[in-house]
Formats: C-alpha cells, structure tokens, sequence
C-alpha cells in the first residue's frame, strides 16, 4: 500500500457513514454487494488463469484484457471490502492515510480502466485494419511501452488529487456520507477553500476520460468503415463479432461513469441516497460483468472455460 504524509491536523479519524437514509438495510444491501464482489474475484482470476496458462491466449487483446481484470480487480477491492465492513460489522472509522490510499486506488483505477478500453479499441482498429502488419505493429515491445505509458499517465493524473486534499485542514465534521473516500467528497468536509479541488478533480480526469472516448469513437468509425468494405457478409459478421464483447464492456463502463460523474457535479436534485447506492453499483457491477461479457462473446475463451470445467468435473 502508498503511505501519505500527511499535515498534523489531519491525523485523526474520519467516519464513513454507509448509504445516508438505509442504515436499517445495511445488513441486506450488503449480501448481494458480496455475492457479485465474489462472482468478479472470481471471475477475473478464472480470466487471468486461462490467459496465463494457455498458449493461444498469449495474443496482444488478451494481454490487454489480463490488464483490465486486474485493474478491475483493484477497483472493486479497493471498495467493496470496507463497505461490508461497514454494513455488517459497524466498522464505519477509517484514517486519513487510510482514506487517502483507499482514494487513490478507486481513482487510478478507474482512469486506468479508460486507457486500457483506448488500447484495446486501438488493437482491435489495427487487427481488423490492417491485419497484415498487426504482428509487426502490436510487438511484445511497442505493448510494454503503450502498458508502461497509460499507468504513468493514471498515475500522474491522480496523484495531485493526494497532495491537493493533504494541504485542508479539516476543523469541522470528519463524517464522510458515502460508503469510501472519494476526492470531492472528502474536499466539501475542509474549513478551507476547494476550489483548486473542485476543478481539477472533475476536469482533469473527466476530459482525460473524454479524450480516450473520442479515440474509441473513432477507431471504431475506421473500423466500420473497413468492415463495410469487405466483400463476403460471413467476413462482415467475424469482423463485427470480434469487436462486439469490447463494445459491451465499454458501454457499461461510460454509461454509468459519466452519470455518476455528471450528477455528483450537477445533480443537486438526485438525492444522495440513490447517487451514493448507484457509486457502489458501479464499483462492482463492471468487473463482475466484464469477465462474464468476454467469457460469453469470445470464442477463445468460451472454450477453454468450458474445457476448464469439464476438465474439473471429469476428475471429481
């Protein structure tokens, strides 16, 4: 874990207060949260088993797919085990370095997630482009420098988020009412002006996330292009079904990523109780269905799950 220093003022502890308006429902809202935590545990290990353990796996999409199952990995854990803390067991207190760290996590791995989206867009663009040249383009070299690249991109953007919320002093409530520490929503409890954290914590990683959109968009827009020209409607459809497990994830990624961003910043009329519920969802919801969404549409990996189970089975 990343250890913060930080001023004297803030070594106390903060108190995350759960969903605002259901503290009764705790104990049940935490069941389900846990069973599809364990079902994307679960499911990203299977994903990056099978694309470990089996050689014609070992391809440039699913070296960038093993990369979104442990980024996933990270955003779900980096929330949902102190949630249920919180839900079953009163564990509401958390420390600043805590809350930090645990701020960090969420954020970076939510960007992260949205350049990792943008290089697989941009694999598939080259696969189905030019797939002559796709060995040549996509080497073992140029995937450890696009790796290399976009986690230091992550790392850059949200790093300040740190340092911007060490120099508050937070002389008022600690009470935090959300389920994790988030950037703004620890800033809004500082006796100090935040409007530096204000701005940048929404329009820097929301225009980075925008850029990375409007490069999916139109590596996508070139990918139909050439799709469209290709001669036999059986090549039409294998081009398309290639892309279309990516095109999934990356709707339920955005989809409730801008809403959730856009009505933190706008939304005074959304009530806190249902923006907070709708956080959580997201945390969890994606990296449980992502590996599901590729396990299904993926040729490759639908067998070997199913040749992995039989397998299994067979022993038993």
């Amino acid at each position: 874990m990343i250890a913060f220093n930080v001023s004297s003022y803030n070594t106390g502890l903060f108190l995350l207060v759960g969903i605002p308006g259901l503290e009764q429902f705790h104990v049940w809202i935490g069941i389900p949260f846990c069973v599809i935590y364990i079902i994307a545990v679960m499911g990203n290990c299977v994903l990056l088993y099978l694309i470990k353990v089996e050689r014609s796996l070992h391809e440039p999409m699913f070296f960038f797919l093993s990369m979104l199952a442990m980024t996933d990995l990270i955003l779900s854990t980096a929330g949902v085990p102190k949630t249920l803390s919180i839900f079953w067991m009163g564990a509401r207190e958390i420390t600043f370095p805590g809350c930090l760290t645990q701020m960090f996590f969420l954020h970076y791995s939510f960007v992260l997630d949205s350049a990792i989206l943008m290089a697989m867009a941009f694999d598939r663009y080259v696969a189905i482009c030019s797939p002559l040249r796709y060995a040549t383009i996509l080497t073992p070299k140029t995937i450890i420098k696009i790796v290399v690249g976009i986690s230091f991109r992550s790392f850059c953007i949200i790093l300040p988020d740190v340092f911007l919320l060490t120099r508050l002093p937070f002389c008022r409530t600690r009470i935090i009412p959300h389920t994790y520490c988030e950037h703004i929503g620890v800033a809004r409890l500082a006796c100090a002006d935040i409007s530096i954290n204000i701005w940048y914590g929404f329009c820097v990683p929301i225009m980075t996330v925008i850029s990375d959109v409007v490069l999916i968009a139109i590596s996508y827009t070139l990918i139909l292009c050439a799709v469209f020209r290709l001669p036999s409607r059986d090549a039409r459809q294998k081009a398309l079904g290639t892309c279309g497990s990516h095109v999934c994830v990356i709707l339920m990624f955005y989809t409730p990523a801008f809403f959730s961003i856009l009505a933190h910043r706008f939304g005074h009329n959304v009530s806190l109780t249902f923006h907070i519920m709708f956080a959580n969802l997201y945390i969890v919801i994606p990296p449980a269905m992502n590996p599901i969404v590729y396990g299904v549409k993926t040729k490759q990996i639908r067998e070997k799950v199913i040749l992995l189970f039989s397998a299994k089975r067979t022993e038993g």
